[in-house]
């Protein structure tokens, strides 16, 4: 379909393939339209795994926690901590996934009146437990420690506290190598004799594993009769940041994370932690909050911090139960943000500036600069994948090191990208998933790296890879664009990685009435060339593109349009938008 052609925004078109004998079995089983079912074959999901998939419950998706390595210890271990009332120190991330993973780990040891000391570490002190992290626990008597979205591959920081007798767990999602730090126990589904059964746990953000973790715990506290003399925590309370975290660290929303955040959603609608819930009212949110308000709302207020300012405030306004506390933490955080938008925005702008007309000798985008912001090289990194479609790799010259960030596009493992590079000696430090990952290296390696990056990505990725591509998953006409079929495919939410929002091509339509709204949007209708009838839609932030320009110079032209239906609730009234993400002229 479409002939291969290339979009206005210079993008090829990619019709979602689908067994349509597939898609009519689960017509029938399901009674849903023959759209929405269409999409689910396309996404692999037959009639045996559609009623998990469609209403995800964590009882049924929920597996014995026994089946990753070292859990039995581990549960083992915390258990004598909770009995013992063993003060604990927890090492956590920067990012949400740590401030989540880490808060929930604190909550639920609290809960026990366990002591509990958290270390979230600043940018410039680096990723993962440090020297500093376990000098800090020692000068508070404290032996015990479990690192929470890190420390898989902390071999010299955690072989040196072990030796001086610290006694340390990991739970972990990163990727992992052959050995092992040498601690108590290390729970990670990336560990690499991993059996993984079931298959998804691979795809769980650490605060997934931590809650896995902690359901382990709980059996073998309630095992130990432990519950007969001892109020038993509500473990479910805590889905809220489970949802929250998985969602910002962009993990496939596949198997059991698609129970964490369905289900998470409903336990934030019924505001439950203090902080979050102040959070959400300090930012505008005025209606149940969303998969999109947690990954783009949320999730970039609680990233801030450990961005721009303090690293601490998300994981501390996750803990509160002080009302006072948890305003002036939001509030801090909305400042942070606004700081980080505006450094972030230079910093995008002098990386353009490196790229913009002028050759390049490997398709990438490799840039780096001494004045620029290591919390924000990641989120300029996205943005240039998403400019160029291609791999990006942003860095900031530091003092004593570069610390770099990189982005992917699919067909390049950037997780064993990082890895190759260090086995080569290239790099100081570094780790991260298929689609994201960070680094650091000495300066006088940044031209070695380029090099070696530049040659690796050509082996990795053909031509046909290197042009931009959007999947689309049904064609309709324009009055088969209705409300009704908007809400239907709704029974296919949460959308997120791995499981995207549904996407649409309307055929044959103009545009009529376009006008630029907002920061840089353009708002227009979309109209049949035949018959009669009005569709509102439309693009964000365009303006600047060929896209904006096609929408506010459409000229009588024909278009079909791609993008997603939307259903905009006001005051119980629901009416249909189309979100236009591209544009290919008849």
């Amino acid at each position: 379909m479409f002939d291969g052609a290339l979009s206005i925004s210079g993008q090829r078109w990619v019709y979602q393939k689908s067994d349509e004998n597939q898609a009519e079995f689960l017509m029938q089983r399901l009674g849903l339209p023959y759209t929405v079912c269409r999409i689910m074959a396309a996404r692999g999901i037959d009639a045996d795994a559609a009623q998990n998939f469609l209403d995800p419950k964590i009882q049924n998706l929920m597996p014995d926690p026994s089946c990753l390595k070292d859990m039995d210890k581990t549960a083992v271990f915390l258990a004598d901590v909770i009995e013992e009332k063993k003060p604990v120190g927890i090492i956590g991330d920067y990012d949400v996934d740590g401030a989540t993973s880490s808060a929930v780990l604190r909550m639920f040891l609290e809960f026990f009146s366990v002591k509990v000391e958290v270390h979230i570490p600043e940018r410039d002190e680096g990723y993962g437990p440090s020297t500093k992290a376990f000098e800090d626990f020692k000068a508070k008597g404290i032996t015990t420690v479990v690192t929470t979205d890190c420390g898989t591959t902390a071999f010299d920081v955690l072989d040196k506290a072990s030796d001086d007798g610290f006694d340390i767990i990991i739970i972990d999602h990163h990727e992992a190598e052959a050995r092992l730090p040498k601690v108590v126990a290390v729970v990670n589904p990336k560990r690499l004799d991993e059996t993984l059964n079931p298959p998804y746990l691979k795809y769980l953000a650490a605060v997934g594993v931590v809650f896995l973790t902690l359901v382990g715990v709980n059996r073998e506290l309630k095992k130990r009769g432990f519950y007969e003399k001892h109020d038993k925590p509500d473990l479910l309370s805590y889905l809220d940041l489970v949802a929250l975290g998985t969602v910002c660290d962009v993990v496939p929303l596949l198997g059991l994370n698609r129970a964490y955040v369905k289900q998470g959603l409903k336990v934030i609608s019924n505001r439950q932690n203090l902080g979050l819930t102040t959070l959400i009212d300090n930012s505008s949110i005025k209606e149940r909050p969303t998969v999109y308000h947690l990954g783009y709302v949320l999730g970039p207020r609680i990233n801030a911090g450990g961005r721009v300012g303090d690293s601490s405030v998300g994981h501390r306004l996750l803990c509160t139960q002080s009302p006072s506390e948890a305003l002036e933490l939001s509030t801090k955080l909305n400042e942070f943000n606004a700081e980080r938008k505006d450094i972030e925005a230079h910093v995008l702008n002098e990386a353009l500036e490196q790229l913009e007309g002028k050759p390049q000798t490997y398709p990438m985008a490799f840039v780096y600069g001494n004045t620029w912001h290591q919390g924000v090289i990641g989120i300029v990194a996205g943005k240039l994948k998403e400019r160029y479609h291609l791999p990006a790799f942003v860095m900031s010259i530091e003092e004593d090191e570069v610390k770099g960030s990189a982005r992917s596009i699919e067909g390049l493992d950037l997780g064993a990208l990082i890895m190759t590079a260090k086995e080569k000696g290239l790099l100081t430090k570094g780790g991260g998933h298929m689609m994201a990952a960070g680094f650091s290296l000495n300066e006088d390696k940044i031209e070695d790296f380029k090099r070696f990056v530049g040659e690796y990505i050509k082996q990795k990725l053909s031509a046909d890879e290197l042009v931009p591509s959007i999947d689309f998953d049904a064609v309709l006409s324009f009055d088969g664009a209705t409300l009704d079929l908007a809400e239907k495919l709704s029974v296919l939410a949460p959308f997120g990685a791995s499981h995207a929002e549904p996407k649409v091509v309307i055929e044959k339509i103009k545009i009529i009435k376009p006008s630029i709204v907002g920061d840089g949007h353009v708002r227009c209708f979309l109209a049949p060339v035949l018959g009669k009838g009005s569709l509102k839609a439309i693009c964000f932030k365009c303006v600047d593109n060929m896209i904006g320009n096609a929408l506010l110079n459409p000229n009588d032209r024909v278009f079909d349009v791609l993008g997603t239906l939307k259903i905009d609730a006001w005051m119980n009234n629901k009416t249909l938008q189309f979100v236009i993400e591209d544009l290919m002229e008849v």
